[in-house]
């Protein structure tokens, strides 16, 4: 996610643009405090609404926890874990070692 100021719209307008055709948010500061996210405008806001469609790209992104990416959604927890495993995004992303850390742990 690429951050913007607000003295950054007028000379940067067009990176804002190409990132949202990439389908990518940004957020937009002032003073170093954020005041909006802009969202693409994509098939995924209009067919999920834009809580549910920002939620997914924030939670597949690692910027917000699964937890709070729920919150985000306006979903419960477990219906939101759901959501993601039918929409194919893992909700777990363990890097290989570290998973054949805990399966080895486990098996002990």
């Amino acid at each position: 996610m690429q951050t913007f100021s607000i003295r950054d719209l007028r000379e940067r307008s067009g990176e804002l643009s190409r990132e949202a055709e990439a389908g990518r948010l940004s957020l937009i500061t002032k003073r170093g405090a954020p005041i909006l996210v802009a969202l693409p405008f994509t098939d995924a806001v209009l067919g999920k609404g834009v809580q549910l469609a920002m939620a997914e790209y924030l939670f597949k992104e690692g910027i917000l926890s699964l937890g709070k990416a729920a919150k985000v959604a306006g979903m419960p927890y477990v219906l939101f874990t759901e959501h993601l495993s039918r929409a194919g995004i893992p909700v777990v992303d363990y890097p290989p070692e570290e998973l054949e850390d805990e399966l080895r742990v486990a098996s002990l």
